[in-house]
């Protein structure tokens, strides 16, 4: 519901006019700090206080940033006030404000366009209809009733003197209409906002500030909806400078001469709002971090505090490190993996499916140049390869200055807060080179390769120049037991011959896939753990036939794929074997703990994914009267899914830390917990997202499904839930015995 402050004061005091002298006693007398006012008369002139008012621009680009997010959190302080406990309930109406404005706008350019008057545009008309086809479900809920400020600008606040907070307003309908459009009556055309001529030092960027009005007032993240706000900011400021023309055409115009211009600003902003329509992505779907705390940080903490994030009380604390490069990842998953979503999977859903995205190599690309690369490297696998293959260095032979290929020196769980955040996306974990079966294998081969092999195939992988496969399971038998795998490796001279299927084979459809490392048996004959080795296999040698590409509950996954594969005769050069014959079983039992807990840590940003579009959905959507969100039932359920998941990703960063401290012999208990917590919680938090989406949850219009489809795969492909449950359970007789 709208109310204008000049028209609320008619309404309180009809007869008298709003006196500043009487607002500057009030705030002399009543707000701490404020200075006491000389004995002089204000009511026509600011003069005097304008420090106080007004924007200085020699402000330095810290305060300058301070004043702006004080603004953001006023504003959100206007629009989060209980007009029922003002007793303003009673003044205009909760429902369809945004569909009344639009009407009204669209009343009041027509009646001053047309013969005689500021020429029409049929433009703002089609705008009209737009607009009104797109209106936010929430207005007509009621739900986000309140005040609205008629002017919101920076020059309409009155501010502390020696603080940076408001104190005071002067008089939304949208106050970043600057980020995007410069209007002014003086210039003779429409001038380029803030986000096509660049931000000015210390102004927050329209997400930042978007960010921080979001966080103060609570208000859902307005992604979705932002397209049809600040198109209809222009709307409304086009049929306000159309009037403006109208009336220099009639001689009426107070602004002169300078209202010449105001027709042609009306067609620049008509223009503006469906240049800004026709963008694919206007937000980030999902807010920039936690800018209040940050910000907090900043004002109170000081250097030392940021320093030592480490240091506060709390098990699972990241260090500074780690803070930065999660801020680093959720930018740029906000800026480049979210708005790419939709075009890879139109890709993988055309008859091009098996070829890679173009965008995807140059978002790798970028990913290396912002340090984003191969983060899930653990430091002591990182430090036995510099030591083996690149003489103590970081960087690859190619002396890309860029290419540090052995990631960022992290833990386990200090990976964990990052992995996190890479898996709220499909397509995340590839594009920083942290995707599977890569990140596994590359283990493999960083902990088991020599140096040989290291500089045939880890490299390239590193580099992101080829891809690989692991290609263990096979049709024929439960290949969750190894001991039970029958594809043969024989040796035979200085070779080894490989036959057998083998199918679910990850990653091997990808055109990139250059290396597969098998695991079959050497000897048939020995002890059942010391017949298994593992082998490197080039894809391309002769013998190996790709079957088809296999289907996960319709899903197949392109252009990464999951395949079967016959091995007819395979000859692979006998240098190729891991560590000797009989270490394959070892070589499995060191690949599980890493590399299989990364899937949990990305669970945990797939359920987070879930969250977020449940809530969105919950807070949008009306069902039986009222918002779902509303509803008791739905409350409950959600409350549940944040309890699981809270509870699953200490869980996880639990077996993370006791894998970094104790190994994984000693960790494997907690992280077979992991193991069974993550993709079970990810599946009750997806499929309640999924229900509150109804129809639509079942479809690919969101990701929902492909990410509930990853999570159940992960009950089997991650080890089924009955060996973690044996193995958990095993570990607890035995403590019992102690």
């Amino acid at each position: 519901m709208a109310i204008s402050t000049s028209h609320l004061l008619r309404q309180v005091q009809e007869a008298h006019e709003f006196d500043r002298d009487a607002l500057f006693r009030y705030a002399s007398a009543n707000v701490a700090g404020f200075p006491a006012l000389p004995p002089l008369s204000l009511s026509n002139s600011l003069r005097g206080i304008e420090a106080i008012v007004l924007f200085d621009k020699g402000v330095a680009p810290e305060r300058r940033g301070a004043i702006y997010r004080e603004t953001a959190r006023a504003l959100a302080a206007l629009h989060s006030v209980d007009v029922d406990a003002i007793g303003l309930g009673k003044y205009g109406r909760r429902y369809n404000y945004c569909k009344r404005q639009v009407e009204r706008w669209t009343r009041q350019y027509i009646a001053s366009t047309g013969e005689g008057k500021s020429p029409r545009n049929p433009k703002m008309l089609e705008l009209s209809d737009w607009l009104l086809q797109h209106i936010p479900s929430e207005d007509s809920s009621g739900v986000s009733a309140g005040l609205v400020h008629g002017d919101f600008r920076i020059d309409n606040v009155v501010f502390h003197p020696t603080e940076d907070r408001v104190i005071v307003f002067l008089t939304g309908n949208c106050p970043l209409l600057a980020y995007i459009v410069d209007v002014n009556l003086d210039n003779q055309q429409l001038e380029k906002g803030f986000e096509l001529t660049g931000v000015p030092e210390g102004i927050p960027s329209q997400a930042e500030y978007l960010a921080e009005y979001c966080c103060a007032s609570g208000t859902l993240w307005p992604a979705n909806v932002w397209k049809f706000y600040v198109a209809f900011a222009m709307f409304r400021g086009a049929s306000i400078y159309a009037g403006i023309h109208s009336r220099w055409i009639v001689g009426n115009a107070t602004g002169g001469e300078r209202a010449r211009n105001a027709g042609n600003l009306a067609n620049g902003l008509i223009d503006s709002a469906w240049d800004f329509i026709a963008r694919k992505s206007v937000l980030p779907l999902q807010p920039p971090s936690d800018p209040i705390a940050q910000d907090n940080i900043k004002r109170f903490g000081g250097e030392n505090e940021v320093q030592g994030l480490s240091e506060v009380n709390g098990r699972f604390v990241p260090s500074k490190k780690v803070v930065e490069l999660r801020k680093k990842l959720i930018k740029f998953m906000e800026d480049h993996i979210y708005p790419m979503e939709n075009e890879f999977y139109k890709l993988a859903q055309s008859s091009s499916r098996w070829t890679v995205h173009p965008g995807e190599e140059r978002l790798k690309e970028l990913a290396k140049k912002e340090g984003l690369w191969n983060l899930w490297i653990p430091f002591d696998s990182a430090e036995r390869a510099r030591k083996l293959i690149f003489d103590g260095r970081s960087y690859a032979v190619s002396n890309d200055a860029h290419d540090q290929l052995l990631g960022a020196g992290l833990s386990n769980l200090e990976y964990g807060y990052l992995c996190e955040i890479m898996g709220r996306s499909v397509w995340a974990p590839q594009v920083f080179n942290c995707g599977a079966p890569d990140t596994g294998n590359m283990e493999v081969l960083l902990r088991y390769g020599n140096k040989e092999q290291l500089l045939e195939w880890l490299v390239p992988i590193l580099e992101g120049k080829i891809r690989s496969g692991f290609a263990m399971t096979e049709p024929q038998v439960a290949s969750s037991d190894a001991t039970n795998i029958e594809c043969s490796i024989r040796r035979q001279g200085d070779s080894y011959i490989i036959n057998g299927n083998k199918w679910w084979t990850s990653g091997a459809m990808d055109p990139r896939c250059r290396l597969l490392i098998v695991m079959g048996k050497t000897d048939f004959t020995t002890a059942k753990h010391k017949q298994q080795s593992m082998i490197l296999v080039d894809i391309q040698t002769p013998g190996i036939h790709i079957e088809r590409p296999l289907m996960v509950f319709g899903f197949d996954d392109a252009p990464h794929g999951h395949a079967e594969i016959s091995f007819e005769n395979v000859r692979v050069p006998a240098k190729n074997i891991l560590l000797g014959e009989g270490r394959g079983f070892e070589i499995a039992q060191g690949r599980l703990g890493p590399g299989r807990l990364h899937h949990c840590m990305r669970l945990i940003g797939a359920a987070e994914r879930g969250m977020q579009l449940m809530v969105e959905r919950a807070l949008s959507r009306r069902a039986f009267g009222k918002l779902i969100s509303e509803h008791g039932s739905f409350r409950s359920d959600i409350a549940k899914c944040r309890v699981e998941l809270e509870k699953t990703r200490l869980l996880v960063l639990e077996a993370a830390d006791q894998l970094d401290r104790l190994g994984n012999k000693k960790a494997r208990g907690t992280i077979a917990m992991a193991k069974v917590a993550a993709p079970n919680m990810a599946l009750m938090v997806l499929d309640m997202a999924m229900q509150v989406h109804g129809a639509a949850g079942l479809s690919s219009d969101t990701v929902l499904s492909h990410l509930w489809a990853t999570a159940r795969t992960l009950r089997i492909a991650d080890g089924p839930d009955e060996v973690h449950l044996g193995t958990i359970a095993k570990l607890e007789l035995q403590r019992a015995k102690l």
